[in-house]
């Protein structure tokens, strides 16, 4: 109890010095996530006026439009107006800037009378107003502040250390609307996240519409695991989802899984099927049954048949026509076939006639790929006959389908039997040199329900973010554990349910972080 005592006079004393209350302390040091690359503290003020003007230069409107959304929830009133010079706040886009912070690096000045952030793209003056957003009172995620607004002066210059920052939702076992994948779009907008993985097809379910094979939707949607849900996304609800994560700066990458995990379309369309496999497998008898069950590596495409490559050619090019990004995911795991290797080259092949890059599960780097095919390590036991781009998404880091503790109900743990924790997502760092990014998969066997999967991918999710964004000498795991406890109360009113992590001392409200940065290594006291 005396340290207790002694830790608390040190705190008054600090802020009887500043002269600053409580309240002012808590916005002094705001918990920034992802860790910005070079964050400057000053010790002013920015006090936000009842009458503010944002200021940009041509190319940047649509980022005043995202600032003044933000301030929209605070008591001032803004206003925008092109221009480079005024007071309030200034977003300038400046190309020259690329050399200097890449796509995506932004400049963030907070000082007495102005916020100014500066990038080369419109993507940066995002992120920028990303990291601003976090400076503000949580509350202005879902209620409007009344209160005098002050931010404390800084000067943040950040650039991403990955260019592949991404999450995976598995839409194909348990189903997942247009809804929740906007949510979970916001929510990784918030913390830099930039691609989207969404895995199409599984045996359980086929969830994307292919106009020129429309029973893939009509019979393969109707499955998915037991409890889950079933349904498919129409081209025009994926067309919308994808400018929904454009606008937040996101590519969506869709995969459909082949040569196996393929039961849906089989059952779809039985010709596409070997005719020794069909007697042995009685789902797809006539007429076909669904699949609720949790088994995989057991139904394949049947290579011998050439109309499996015209199968493949047309579901992949109604793909590519409907996908604004560049990349087409053709899955490629779990899967024993002598004519595997000859599939995945001629996939490939197909990808890249459309005009876009193939991304695979690493089994696909058994086949000679092309040179700019990139692969997805899961398991990192393939041993590879070409050297390509990698996605890191190893299970023992970054499978969110497992527990977040040991003994979680409704989780996988084959991977790693005591799950995957917050620790494990946030120490992992790539060893390999052609590591383009991190991805963590959350697979839906056992996620049911939007809240299940809030769960599973928040607060790892987060710690996956500042493994893609920040550099490994900014990283401490303490350092990264208090600053996402001080995120408690902003997750709550952004209406996450996320897992409240143990190791963490979440705030559930904002006194409780006011002395977070003067006792780094304590615990709250209730």
């Amino acid at each position: 109890m005396k340290n207790i005592q002694v830790k608390l006079s040190l705190v008054f004393l600090v802020l009887f010095q500043l002269g600053l209350s409580a309240q002012e302390l808590e916005v002094a040091k705001p918990a920034i996530i992802p860790k910005p690359s070079e964050i400057e503290w000053k010790d002013d003020f920015f006090t936000l006026q009842k009458s503010t003007v944002v200021c940009f230069n041509p190319g940047a409107e649509t980022s005043a439009a995202w600032l003044q959304e933000l301030l929209e929830n605070t008591y001032t009133q803004s206003y925008t107006m092109k221009g480079e010079n005024c007071t309030g706040f200034n977003i300038l886009l400046e190309p020259d800037l690329e050399q200097s912070l890449g796509k995506e690096g932004y400049k963030l000045n907070i000082s007495s009378n102005i916020v100014s952030i500066k990038a080369a793209t419109e993507a940066g003056l995002f992120y920028g107003i990303q990291t601003l957003r976090q400076v503000f009172p949580p509350e202005i995620e879902n209620e409007k502040v009344l209160n005098e607004i002050k931010l404390p002066q800084l000067s943040v210059t950040d650039v991403p250390k990955f260019e592949w920052r991404g999450s995976m939702l598995d839409i194909a076992r348990s189903f997942f609307g247009p809804d929740y994948i906007k949510k979970h779009l916001d929510r990784m907008a918030f913390y830099k996240l930039n691609r989207l993985h969404l895995h199409l097809t599984d045996d359980q379910g086929w969830r994307i519409e292919i106009k020129q094979k429309p029973k893939l939707t009509e019979l393969g949607s109707k499955g998915a695991v037991k409890g889950g849900r079933s349904g498919y996304l129409t081209q025009e609800q994926y067309k919308e989802i994808q400018e929904y994560a454009a606008a937040r700066n996101i590519i969506i990458i869709p995969e459909i899984d082949m040569p196996g995990h393929i039961y849906s379309a089989l059952m779809a369309y039985p010709e596409l099927n070997c005719e020794e496999f069909s007697n042995i497998e009685p789902r797809l008898a006539t007429p076909p049954e669904l699949f609720h069950e949790y088994q995989v590596g057991w139904s394949k495409l049947c290579l011998d048949k050439p109309e499996v490559y015209d199968f493949v050619a047309t579901v992949l090019g109604e793909m590519a026509e409907i996908t604004k990004g560049e990349y087409l995911h053709i899955g490629g795991d779990e899967i024993e076939d002598e004519r595997y290797k000859e599939f995945v080259i001629k996939a490939d092949s197909i990808v890249r006639g459309l005009g876009k890059t193939t991304i695979g599960w690493e089994e696909v780097t058994k086949a000679a790929v092309d040179s700019t095919f990139i692969s997805q390590r899961w398991n990192n036991k393939t041993k590879s006959v070409v050297n390509t781009r990698v996605i890191q998404s190893l299970c023992s880091s970054f499978y969110f389908d497992h527990a977040n503790i040991p003994g979680q109900e409704m989780t996988n743990n084959w991977c790693q039997e005591r799950g995957v924790s917050l620790k494990d997502a946030y120490t992992f760092i790539a060893k390999n040199p052609n590591t383009i990014g991190v991805e963590a998969p959350l697979w839906t066997e056992m996620v049911l329900s939007n809240d299940a999967a809030d769960n599973r991918f928040w607060p790892r999710t987060i710690a996956l973010a500042e493994v893609g964004w920040s550099a490994n000498e900014n990283k401490d795991y303490q350092d990264f554990v208090n600053r996402l406890g001080r995120h408690g109360l902003r997750l709550d009113l952004m209406d996450v349910n996320y897992f409240r992590s143990p190791e963490v001392n979440w705030n559930s409200n904002r006194n409780k972080g006011v002395f977070s940065e003067f006792m780094p290594d304590s615990k709250w006291i209730d």
